[in-house]
């Protein structure tokens, strides 16, 4: 399990719960930030990172989109970037942006990936790269392109592999023994979230939430801020953990 702060707090939580390893979401770094996912600067990106990196000693892999640029020299830099904010891990995805041509060509992608394996080789220290392949977000679902995509990244020198929206534990089954580099599952699609145990069955080597506990956090908050607002109440107050309780938690 690799869960997914949105700052510095809520990564010193997840590190007193005992998680052993944190990942960063760009869309709730986005959101956190004010704005949507995908419109975040790479300098803003990094110093967002940057700061859940120093707030525990655990070791953090950051979502990067796709690198903020088409190129596999701006791939490359974002990952030596990416060291410099003290990560050790990103993902990199294959997705372009634009809805008109929503996936970069299989060889493009594939030297995308291959951009980032090699700037990560070249540091001074292990860097995970993951390489996403977004088929299944979009409208042109296919699990034998997912497949061949995978495949091509993880012979492109990918670490870890990612697949988000497979629909089914089938087709993630499917995926696991297709490829031989650990795949990464994202629970946080209504429907299409299984159990640890489940996706340990099918192959699932690790686990991410994406926005999942960013968006359970911001439920919390918007009932209270109803409750608050529509019926001048405070009942969610009886429901609250406590700051002592928090602190605690945090090692503050």
């Amino acid at each position: 399990m690799i869960p997914n702060p949105w700052d510095a707090g809520s990564a010193r939580v997840l590190a007193g719960a005992g998680f052993q390893a944190l990942a960063t979401s760009s869309a709730a770094a986005a959101a956190v930030l004010g704005q949507r996912d995908h419109s975040v600067t790479r300098e803003e990106m990094m110093a967002h990172a940057h700061s859940i990196v120093n707030a525990t000693d655990l070791p953090v892999s950051a979502d990067l989109g796709k690198g903020f640029g088409d190129s596999p020299e701006t791939v490359a830099e974002t990952i030596r970037l990416a060291a410099d904010a003290g990560l050790v891990g990103c993902t990199i995805e294959d997705a372009t942006g634009d809805e008109n041509h929503p996936l970069y060509d299989v060889q493009f992608a594939v030297e995308r990936v291959a951009a980032a394996a090699d700037a990560a080789r070249a540091l001074p220290f292990p860097f995970l790269v993951t390489a996403r392949a977004h088929s299944f977000l979009f409208a042109d679902r296919s699990l034998e392109e997912t497949i061949r995509r995978l495949q091509a990244f993880e012979k492109a020198g990918a670490d870890v592999l990612f697949a988000p929206g497979l629909p089914d534990l089938a087709a993630v089954r499917n995926v696991c023994t297709s490829v031989s580099k650990p795949f990464n599952f994202m629970a946080g699609i209504k429907g299409k979230s299984f159990t640890v145990a489940e996706l340990e069955a099918a192959g699932v080597r690790r686990i991410s939430v994406a926005t999942s506990l960013y968006r359970a956090a911001m439920t919390g908050f918007l009932d209270a801020m109803r409750e608050i607002k529509d019926r001048g109440e405070f009942g969610f107050l009886d429901r609250s953990v406590t700051m002592p309780e928090l602190l605690k938690l945090m090692q503050l």
